[in-house]
């Protein structure tokens, strides 16, 4: 038995090292960790104390199994994932071991598209309208109840994949078989993929939050950038900790009632919410910590640590949630101009970058062959900087310089 007397948590797969690296080194600073993963880790063994290999990481029951035998051995305090493709399987796990977050029901309506959306209608929680089809000629009849333009998605995908704004029936017609047959390794399938949705024009936002006995507190907010149109690419965030959104009564109210309607109870998640001329448009909840670096954002900007909150509220403890500083961070994505480009040489000009950066990272290596999106997806981006200021206009120019300076070779 170990004499490090620190809480054991089981965290289901870890995602690529770029963009998470941050929360296991902050859990580890608090919790002994023990990793399910399918293969021996290798950079993540600075900060485990253990870890089982499984056969399959989105395989709940069986993970399920191998938790209860690691239980026998000693207790464990709660169960961690963030990987959107596993939080399912990791919900048999906590269910298994009953601890917070143990309601694969409560995950499976936000992990489907098309349950969050009976869910929310049933409770009267505004969000665009919704149809789920299986066609060509379903979703054109669907866009035409919906009305144009008219926004396409696949069901179980997440971080913006596949989602597209089409104006008439032609380019639905051009575009339905790219949203219907995306698919990404490990991600959910169903036998009608898309939805078809109304529309919601404006800016969109999404929010971390800790959920405790289903009561919602937003930490962080981030507004997105978007770029590749049609495509709804996410290409940049900015996170200000004194963002008016966070304190906004009906804001707060409408966040509330969303995770009152899926029932989802205890654990963290990632919500986003349009906010378009005919009011808030909830557009879709993720039962996990956000991605592109958002949490690390916040963690910057306030100072509130996302990994410590979220590891806090899967073993059933109170979070330390009070802001330490009040700043503002943004974060912009880096992608080649021509599909199938290889990559021959790539690196930032450390010398020309400006003190603002906070991180500028290679996320490719010589000899990769990317595209930028809409082939490239979330796999396309070939770097990253994030930024820390007084302002978003601050933000903005560091961000612009830290490009400015990102050198690639390439052959296309």
């Amino acid at each position: 038995m170990t004499t490090d007397t620190r809480p054991l948590i089981l965290v289901v797969a870890t995602g690529m090292r770029h963009y998470r690296e941050y929360l296991l080194r902050s859990i580890a600073t608090e919790y002994r960790i023990h990793l399910l993963v399918t293969a021996e880790p290798g950079w993540e063994q600075e900060y485990v104390t253990g870890w089982t290999v499984v056969a399959d990481t989105t395989d709940g029951p069986a993970m399920a199994g191998v938790a209860l035998e690691l239980a026998a051995r000693e207790p464990v305090h709660g169960v961690l994932c963030w990987d959107e493709a596993r939080i399912l399987a990791a919900s048999y796990v906590s269910e298994a071991l009953g601890l917070p977050g143990g309601d694969p029901e409560m995950v499976r309506r936000c992990r489907d598209k098309h349950r969050t959306r009976v869910a929310l209608d049933a409770l009267g929680v505004p969000q665009p309208r919704s149809l789920a089809v299986a066609t060509l000629e379903e979703a054109l009849r669907a866009a035409e109840e919906v009305g144009y333009p008219a926004i396409l998605k696949p069901r179980g995908l997440g971080g913006s994949l596949g989602v597209i704004r089409v104006e008439d029936p032609t380019e639905l017609a051009e575009r339905f078989a790219f949203v219907s047959e995306l698919t990404v390794p490990d991600g959910a399938t169903y036998e009608i993929p898309v939805l078809v949705e109304e529309f919601a024009d404006g800016p969109e936002v999404s929010v971390d939050a800790v959920v405790q006995g289903g009561v919602v507190t937003p930490l962080f907010l981030g507004r997105k950038v978007l770029g590749y149109e049609p495509y709804c690419e996410e290409v940049g965030h900015f996170v200000d900790a004194q963002d008016a959104l966070l304190q906004d009564a009906e804001f707060c109210r409408v966040l509330q009632d969303t995770h009152t309607a899926l029932g989802f109870t205890d654990g963290f998640t990632h919500t986003e919410i349009k906010l378009s001329s005919r009011g808030l448009r909830v557009i879709e909840v993720n039962a996990r910590l956000g991605g592109d670096m958002i949490p690390y954002l916040g963690l910057l900007t306030t100072g509130i640590n996302p990994g410590l909150a979220a590891a806090a509220v899967a073993c059933g403890r109170t979070p330390a949630l009070a802001p330490e500083r009040k700043l503002v961070g943004g974060v912009r994505f880096f992608y080649v101009a021509e599909d199938d480009t290889t990559i021959e040489s790539i690196e930032f000009d450390e010398a020309g970058l400006p003190p603002e950066i906070d991180r500028a990272v290679v996320v490719v290596a010589p000899g990769a062959t990317v595209s930028p999106p809409p082939k490239g997806t979330l796999w396309g981006r070939i770097a990253y900087a994030t930024a820390l200021s007084e302002t978003v206009d601050e933000c903005r120019a560091a961000l612009d310089a830290a490009e400015a300076v990102l050198k690639v070779r390439s052959t296309a």
